[in-house]
């Protein structure tokens, strides 16, 4: 099924999420709507965003990377 992806709550505010920022898995990196209801969408995992892939306001499908999250050395050995 596809949605539209939007970075950010509303319009005149700030994306959920941008490059540089620590996300951990509840992070809420965007909103997909489909048939009008609107979903939050966690990160699912801990990360840095090095890349955010979607455009807001334009179609996405199930499966569809969103943002890019890395990890850096201190998140991969816990600390």
């Amino acid at each position: 099924m596809r949605g539209t992806f939007y970075a950010a709550p509303a319009p005149d505010e700030s994306p959920f999420v941008k490059i540089g920022d620590i996300c951990h898995p509840e992070t809420i990196i965007g909103i997909i709507e489909a048939m009008h209801v609107y979903n939050t969408i966690p990160a699912g995992h801990y990360g840095v965003v090095s890349e955010v892939l979607a455009s807001s306001g334009l179609p996405v499908a199930y499966g569809d990377p969103l943002v890019q999250l890395t990890r850096p050395p201190s998140l991969l050995s816990g600390g």
